[in-house]
Formats: structure tokens, C-alpha cells, sequence
């Protein structure tokens, strides 16, 4: 007898009507007759997630996205039901779930429409792997434009695109080629001034469709896991990403150190030439704070070992580094050398660490080493051991930091450039294959790299660099956009990847300055320095294949500008160390795309070029060739020319003069930056003043200045310096209250404000409602004044 044994293609398969409802707390669960379960939970008054199981069975509970420090919490909850829908009510949203389809609505309590279901929750199986293909459609609201989704090398208003989130080494990748080496499911939806945000918290290949095949519906979807999504409600963009954020986490305060200028190269040996390469830098007077050992350091591409004879004593050399100002950072990659005589791939072998294939053999690819294996960085064991890899490199040797690169993981001369989707992995302790590890392999990789850098380099604080990335990876790590390529075009692509990453919750983001591949003239390099010392994190990395690309590679011209713009850097560390505790405590994006800023102005929503450094710094890089200037846009206020202290009205686009020793820079009024002296490396001066630029602005303004040790860990104690300044200024006076807060006692005693754009000339000033004699206080022709760091009011009085 012949039977036919194949399976029915189903195709799309939908959810019918609800049939059961039961509410647990904050939870909601609506089940329809074909045993699809929704479930809605309230994590705070603007939060919510879904998730969606068929044949009513709910995967395990398991993120590695989600922080531990998430916030909970609302302050009311209401359910009520009707002849077709059930309505749930918090303080912030109404969200309506019709009985006969389980689609969603979600709108603000006036009843305006945020976001709502198209065809909703469908799903189809998977006959080759089994589970389900999981998708979601959205109705795309009329003029809604879409942010977010981390490292994508295109536009930054999605608006018409389609991406994926696959992890990928993409060397020399061009414009719009996706995916890249980050998957970061989330984006910000911004229509009729109202924004919300989704994050498809799924770690198989994603992707996302912003109303490309068809203009009126955003989609999502899954080649495996489940359609588990978090929703976030603003209506201000700023709540949304702070909220994602918060979900996601934030990192610690790195060491300052961390963002001063740092120069890699692929590769700086042996150790005569890293100790001229360090030699030159302070002969020039080019500032710098760390040098990067690319895998040349290695002992046949090891990790873990040294080349004795290119290094011979790497103790001595990094500690004789160390006294000058650098630290030394070192690539770590995850793939293993098969060698019997090889001790950490004899530990691994002996213990069970490495990824193996479906059917029993170790997984096997080929990377600079040659053959390797893969420790499983998704087990909590493996995580731990190679933690303590890094004992003898961080406690015994003195290397600073460690890079971790090709973890995605990248694997040569196999089409996919990874391991194989049959690559099993523990998941800790939800067992899986590659399609669903992939995405997070980087990211567990460099958390354990985190965990293992934190012990061993306390009581100092540890930086650690990753290339792959998942949502959630900024709890462990900064990161850059990879392999990028020494072209005008790339450098448009570098500004707009970092904003994206931004507004992506991972704010600690660079590119490779001047480019990985190819070479950049000397106006490229310079520009791309303009561009690059206003990105948190700040680095010159290139292959080393085709030329030179440190600050002195190009003419003396070249150098200058070069140093001028890395030192501005240097005088603005008080003020980006402030942007990062802004970062790390409330999860304030350090580069703010116009959007962000003023997202009731229709003008920001397609602009790439301008963006905010902080909170008070409109920067616009020159990002064509043979520009004496370039048109940009000045978002609405009043803002001060850097350079000249010119007042511009904003709205509206116009030109701005730009040579090539200029980046156009302006402050918005009212900002007080902080600023200290030039210094070569990070603590190499003791700061006996700071340095107070302080823009008048008619009305009221409010700066931040946080201070502490620049290192360790006594902040979380209270030992830190918080200044929150109120300017407040009138047609003849300047009042500036300070606001103190924390126990730490900065180096310096004096604050020297330095006045911008004062409408009148100086008559008196009192401190503390005493008027003090101008002699004392010190103002000149440039109208600057030097006033006690303690200060409650300072009053500037005009004539």
C-alpha cells in the first residue's frame, strides 16, 4: 500500500476569536479557539509586552536582553469588557483587543490612535526546523516616520525600508548593505507628534518592514521563537528611548580614560615601534590615552599568548607605556587554534567548552589562526572560565582593556561567514541550535570578557569593546561599526550609524576615524577627526594595507587641525564624562539626532548631517570634498556660533562658512560647559580650575556638571561632585544658582566663567548676595570672572 505521508502547506495561519479571558495581577490572558494565548503585561503606566503562543503553549521565560534593573511598576489598572472587545486601561494608554480577531489597538486616554494592528499576530510553519515563522503587521499611521534599529548603513529615517538583524562580518560593507555586525530588533515610531517605541525581543533572524511592499502596513517577523514584543508610549521621543533603555540597561561609568583619543592599527609591532608610535605622540603634543594591540601580538594568533619575539617583556612595555599616559588595549577573539599543545584549547577540550555540531562533532572554522573550535559563550560555565582567562593579562601583565572582534561569530570561506545553523548551544540551560544563539553570540562572548576584566583589573573600573552586539550588550561593553572604508560616503555613514546606535540604547559608539580599508586623503582624515571627537567613543583604526593613519600621516596642515580638534576633545571631558552619567543613570542618549531634539519640528525628521553632542552642542560635519562651508540646518532656538560667538536664530536651514580647520559647532543659549585645560592624557594634569563657558540667554537654562575620581568605584558611595546650574537672564542682569550635590572634593577651588554674548557691560557683581569688588572677582575686557567653586548665586549686573 503507498501512503502519502506529505505535509499539508498550511501557509499563514491566524488567531480566530476569544473564546477564554483571565487576568493574573498585571498579567492578561486572552485565548482564542484555534489555542492561540495572548498575553499582555503592564510593566509600567506607558510599558506593556505581548507575547503570542500557538497551540497554547508558552515558551520558557528567558532574555538575555532584559536588564535585572528594569523598572516596574503603575499607578493604575482597569479591565473592562464589551459585546466585541475587551478594554485595559492605565494612567497613560487604553488598549482595545477585539474579540474576534485578537487584534490590538493601543491609544492615548483622548482616544487618539497610536499604534494598532493591520492583519496583527499570524504565523506559519516551519516544516524544516519546526516551531513557527512569527509575524506581526501594523497599520502605518499617515506622515510616520521610523528611528532606531542600531547599525544599519543607510538613511536614518526608515520610513519605505526593510531590514534584518543577523550578526555579520561585513568588511568593506557599502550603503544600504544589510545586515551588519549588530542586532538590535527596536525602533521608534514618531507620527502626529506622537512617539512610541517596539522592541521584538526575539533572537533569531529578524526582520522588519516600515511600510516598503506596502505604504500603509509595518511589519515584523521571525524565522523561529515567539512574538514577544515590549511597547513603549512617550508621546516625547526622549521617554520612549529612555524607557527601552531602561528595559535593556545601562552601563557603569567607565574610566575617563576611556574617552580620550585612542589610535589601533591593524598591526602596531614589534614593541620598538608601539614605544616610537608613543614617543611621537608626545613629541608632537597630540593628545592620547590608549594604543591598541591588533592579533600581530599573538603567538600565532593565540588568544591569550604573546609573541616573544616581537614582545619579548610585555610587562615592562606596558608598564613603561602606562608612565607616560597610554594604556594598552588587546583583541581577543573567540575562535580557538586546534592545538593538542595549546593550553586554553586544552582546557576547553578537557572540560566540554566548544560548540558542537547537531550530529556530535565539535564545530569546526577556519579564522586567523587557521582550524578553530568555539567556546559556547552561551553557557554560564564557559562564561566563567573564560572570565578567568583573563587573570594573567588584566592582574599580572597590566593590559588595561581588551577588544573583542570577529564575534558574531565570523567565520572564513563559508558563504554565511558562520557556524553552521546546526551549531547547538546551551542557551543557559535552554538548549537551542545557531538560529537562535547566532544573534547573541557576541554579546554573551563580551559579557563574559566584561565579568572577567571587572574582577581582575578591580579596584579600577574596566572598558571592554565588542564589534557583534544584541539588545542589551551596552550593559557590558562599547562598541564601533566595524569595517568601514576611507570614502566621503562612509563618513556620511559613520555620523548616521552612530545617532542610529544612539537611539538604540547604545550610546557608547564610534566608527574606525579615517577608515578600516582603503586609505583617506589628508581633508578626509581631517574631517573625519572633526566628526569623530564629537562621538563617544574616539578611535583611529585602519587595516594598516594601505598606508599610514596616524595624525601625522598626512602634511604638517593636516597635523595641526588634527591636534586642534582631539585637544577641543580633551577640553570637553568634563562635559562628554557628564553625557555619559546622564547615560548611565537615567539612559539619556549621548548624540541626539534633530528628532530627538525637536520632534514637533517636521524639518528634523529626515535630517541626517546635524546632530545634538549632549544636551547644549549642535554639530554638523563637513562631509563633502573641497568645502570652504556647507548648508545645514539650525533646529529652532537661538544658538552661538563656537567659533566667533555669532547669535543664530534657528527654523530654518542657511549656510555656514566651514574651511577645512573648521567644523561648523554651535551652543545653544543659556548652556554653561564645563571645560578643563589641554592635557595629553587623561590625568596628567591636576586641575586647579575649571573653566566655566557660560552663554547668556534671555531667560532660564539648566546645565549639569558631574565630577568624581575618573576611576573606581567610591561614586557609588556618594563620593562624587554633581553642580546643576539655573541660568537665568534679564535685559540687564545674569543670575547663575548652583544647586550641589555628593561628598567629593574636586582638585580645584575656583570656577572661571567665562561670559558669552553678554548684552550689557559689567557694573557689579555680587557672590552669595555680597557684592564683591570687581578687582576680586577678576572680569576683564573678555569678560571673565572668577568666582569660589562653593557658590549658592552668582549676579552680574549691568550698566
Amino acid at each position: 500500500m503507498i501512503t502519502n505521508t506529505e505535509l499539508e502547506y498550511k501557509g499563514n495561519l491566524y488567531p480566530n476569536h476569544i473564546i477564554d479571558f483571565k487576568q493574573d495581577v498585571d498579567k492578561f490572558y486572552f485565548t482564542t479557539e484555534n489555542e492561540v494565548v495572548l498575553q499582555i503585561t503592564v510593566l509600567r503606566n506607558s510599558a506593556l509586552r505581548f507575547r503570542y503562543a500557538t497551540e497554547n503553549v508558552f515558551e520558557p521565560d528567558f532574555s538575555y536582553a532584559i536588564s535585572e534593573d528594569a523598572s516596574r511598576g503603575y499607578s493604575s489598572l482597569e479591565v473592562d469588557e464589551t459585546a466585541t472587545e475587551y478594554l485595559i486601561r492605565t494612567s497613560k494608554l487604553k488598549v482595545l483587543i477585539d474579540k474576534k480577531s485578537l487584534r490590538v489597538q493601543i491609544s492615548d486616554l483622548e482616544g487618539s490612535i497610536i499604534n494598532e494592528d493591520e492583519i496583527g499576530f499570524h504565523w506559519e510553519e516551519n516544516y524544516e526546523y519546526g516551531g513557527n515563522i512569527v509575524k506581526m503587521s501594523k497599520i502605518t499611521q499617515n506622515g510616520e516616520s521610523f528611528f532606531g534599529m542600531g547599525d544599519k548603513a543607510t538613511h536614518s529615517n526608515l520610513k519605505g525600508k526593510q531590514v534584518s538583524n543577523w550578526c555579520m562580518d561585513q568588511y568593506a560593507y557599502v550603503k544600504d548593505l544589510d545586515p551588519l555586525y549588530k542586532a538590535v530588533p527596536f525602533f521608534t515610531g514618531l507620527h502626529n507628534n506622537m512617539a512610541y517605541g517596539i522592541f521584538f525581543d526575539n533572537t533569531f533572524r529578524t526582520y522588519f518592514d516600515f511600510a516598503h511592499e506596502k505604504r500603509h502596513v509595518t511589519s515584523f517577523w521571525a524565522d523561529g521563537g515567539e512574538m514577544n514584543f515590549y511597547f513603549f508610549y512617550g508621546p516625547e521621543m526622549s521617554k520612549v528611548i529612555k524607557a527601552y533603555t531602561n528595559l535593556t540597561g545601562t552601563p557603569e561609568l567607565p574610566p575617563m580614560w576611556a574617552m580620550g583619543y585612542h589610535q589601533s592599527k591593524w598591526s602596531y609591532f614589534p614593541e620598538s615601534n608601539v614605544k616610537a608610535l608613543a614617543r611621537k605622540f608626545r613629541r608632537l603634543k597630540i593628545p592620547c590615552d590608549a594604543l591598541y594591540l591588533d592579533i600581530d601580538y599573538m603567538d600565532g594568533f593565540r588568544c591569550f599568548t604573546w609573541d616573544k619575539k616581537k614582545f619579548p617583556d610585555p610587562k615592562r612595555m606596558m608598564a613603561e607605556l602606562n608612565e607616560v599616559g597610554f594604556k594598552t588595549v588587546v583583541m581577543i577573539d573567540p575562535g580557538i587554534k586546534i592545538d593538542k599543545d595549546y593550553w586554553v584549547y586544552q582546557e576547553a577540550m578537557e572540560k566540554g567548552y566548544f560548540c558542537k555540531r547537531g550530529d556530535g562533532p565539535y564545530m569546526k572554522g577556519k579564522v586567523w589562526p587557521g582550524e578553530c573550535h568555539f567556546p559556547d559563550f552561551t553557557n554560564p560555565e564557559v562564561r566563567e572560565w573564560w572570565a578567568e582567562l583573563y587573570k594573567e593579562f588584566m592582574s599580572e601583565l597590566g593590559v588595561h582593556a581588551v577588544w573583542n572582534d570577529m564575534n558574531e561569530p565570523a567565520v572564513m570561506e563559508v558563504p554565511t561567514k558562520t557556524a553552521p545553523l546546526d551549531t547547538r548551544h546551551n542557551f543557559d540551560g535552554h538548549p537551542c541550535t545557531h538560529r537562535k544563539a547566532h544573534n547573541v553570540y557576541g554579546m554573551q562572548m563580551v559579557r563574559a570578557t566584561y565579568e572577567g576584566i571587572k574582577k581582575h583589573v578591580y579596584p579600577k573600573r574596566p572598558f571592554v569593546i565588542t564589534r557583534a552586539a544584541y539588545a542589551g550588550t551596552q550593559r557590558y561593553s562599547s562598541t564601533w561599526t566595524g569595517d568601514n572604508v576611507a570614502t566621503w560616503e562612509h563618513l556620511w555613514l559613520a555620523n548616521v550609524q552612530v545617532q542610529r546606535m544612539c537611539m538604540s540604547g547604545m550610546s557608547f559608539v564610534g566608527s574606525d576615524i579615517g577608515g578600516f580599508a582603503e586609505q583617506p586623503n589628508g581633508e578626509l582624515f581631517a574631517r573625519w577627526i572633526q566628526l569623530g571627537v564629537f562621538h563617544p567613543f574616539c578611535r583611529v583604526h585602519s587595516s594598516g594595507d594601505h598606508g599610514d593613519q596616524e595624525p601625522w600621516s598626512f602634511d604638517s596642515d593636516v597635523t595641526d587641525i588634527v591636534r586642534k580638534f582631539i585637544e577641543l576633545r580633551y577640553q570637553l571631558l568634563p562635559y562628554l564624562y557628564t553625557m555619559f552619567w546622564k547615560y548611565s543613570k537615567y539612559g539619556d542618549p549621548m548624540v541626539k539626532p534633530l528628532v530627538y531634539f525637536d520632534q514637533e519640528d517636521p524639518q528634523t525628521h529626515f535630517r541626517t548631517d546635524e546632530f545634538i553632542f549632549g544636551d547644549h552642542i549642535l554639530v554638523c560635519p563637513v562631509q563633502e570634498p573641497n568645502a570652504q562651508g556647507r548648508r545645514m540646518y539650525i533646529p529652532r532656538g537661538n544658538w552661538y556660533n563656537y567659533w566667533d560667538d555669532s547669535l543664530v536664530v534657528g527654523g530654518k536651514e542657511q549656510w555656514v562658512d566651514a574651511d577645512i580647520d573648521i567644523t561648523p559647532l554651535f551652543v545653544l543659549e543659556g548652556a554653561i560647559i564645563p571645560k578643563f585645560p589641554v592635557q595629553q592624557y587623561v590625568g596628567e594634569l591636576v586641575i586647579k580650575q575649571l573653566d566655566l563657558d557660560v552663554y547668556y540667554k534671555l531667560g532660564i537654562e539648566n546645565s549639569t556638571v558631574y565630577e568624581d575620581d575618573q576611576d573606581g568605584y567610591d561614586y557609588n558611595k556618594g563620593n562624587y561632585s554633581l553642580r546643576n546650574f539655573k541660568l537665568n537672564g534679564k535685559a540687564q542682569s545674569l543670575a547663575i544658582q548652583q544647586f550641589k550635590d555628593g561628598a567629593f572634593l574636586t582638585s580645584y577651588n575656583s570656577l572661571r566663567l567665562n561670559l558669552h554674548g553678554l548684552p550689557f557691560t559689567i557694573k557689579s557683581v555680587e557672590v552669595d548676595n555680597e557684592v564683591v569688588p570687581l578687582k576680586q572677582v577678576k572680569p576683564n575686557g573678555n569678560n571673565v570672572i572668577v568666582v569660589s567653586k562653593d557658590f549658592t548665586q552668582v549676579l552680574i549686573k549691568g550698566k
